[in-house]
């Protein structure tokens, strides 16, 4: 495995660490008043990480069966259109990362939604779908916790563009399984890193990192639907880019 795919699968993974579940719902698991429980996080942490692992593996197989036919359909189709599809779906990304951070801020917007999300995390229980004055969660211990990170993956499963674009250079990598599953492994990995060591600081300092987990918890929810529109965007422009180069070079 080259250089430049491991580097590019680790600046993948930091963004998909910046996400609702793999980092806002962590600190609010930090910020439960009193001593922090290092075993909450490790199961909600440890769910997280095992699910996207499990459907990494399932959409890998179906990559690598879908990549072999777009190959072959593929092979007799001149270069130039090839870019040119590119450079429109390039476009496509860039324009999908305003409808993404619209409607990621429209939803984060929602006082009940997010203060019924806080209570869930922090009692290790299910969201309730009811109403706002109603019960906020149910279910609780580790049970709830592995049900949250099911419930938080699965609602971000439409904004899993930089986790996908991942498994699209496993798959194109013509790895063998042995590799791939391990670079897939160590992806997960990196994607929870910056909340293990955020748990990490929380335990050794105490409360003295309670106010720079609030500070980072007030910024993540102000600005995450603008992260997550900069995070997509950015993985279409560079396949916009990509292909205007191509493009615009000579023949060799």
């Amino acid at each position: 495995m080259s250089a430049t795919l491991v580097l590019a699968l680790a600046g993948l993974a930091l963004l998909d660490s910046t996400s609702f579940g793999t980092l806002l719902i962590p600190i609010w698991l930090l910020l439960t008043p009193g001593r922090v429980r290092a075993g909450r996080m490790a199961v909600y942490l440890t769910t997280v990480a095992g699910l996207y692992f499990c459907l990494g593996v399932l959409l890998v197989l179906g990559a690598d069966a879908v990549l072999r036919s777009v190959r072959a359909a593929l092979a007799d189709v001149d270069p130039t259109h090839f870019r040119v599809g590119q450079l429109v779906l390039g476009l496509i990304v860039i324009a999908l990362s305003y409808v993404l951070e619209a409607r990621v801020r429209s939803r984060s917007g929602t006082p009940g939604r997010m203060r019924r999300w806080r209570a869930a995390a922090m009692s290790g229980a299910v969201p309730d779908g009811g109403d706002e004055g109603g019960r906020e969660a149910r279910g609780g211990g580790a049970r709830g916790l592995m049900s949250l990170a099911l419930v938080a993956t699965a609602l971000e499963a439409v904004t899993m563009v930089p986790y996908l674009a991942a498994l699209g250079l496993l798959a194109n990598a013509g790895q063998n399984w042995q590799v791939t599953g391990g670079a897939l492994a160590g992806y997960c990995i990196v994607m929870i890193l910056p909340a293990v060591l955020l748990g990490a600081v929380r335990i050794a300092a105490h409360d003295r990192a309670e106010p720079v987990l609030q500070r980072i918890n007030d910024w993540f929810t102000r600005n995450s639907a603008k992260a997550l529109g900069w995070s997509v965007g950015g993985i279409g422009i560079g396949m916009a880019l990509n292909a205007a180069v191509a493009l615009l070079s000579p023949p060799a």
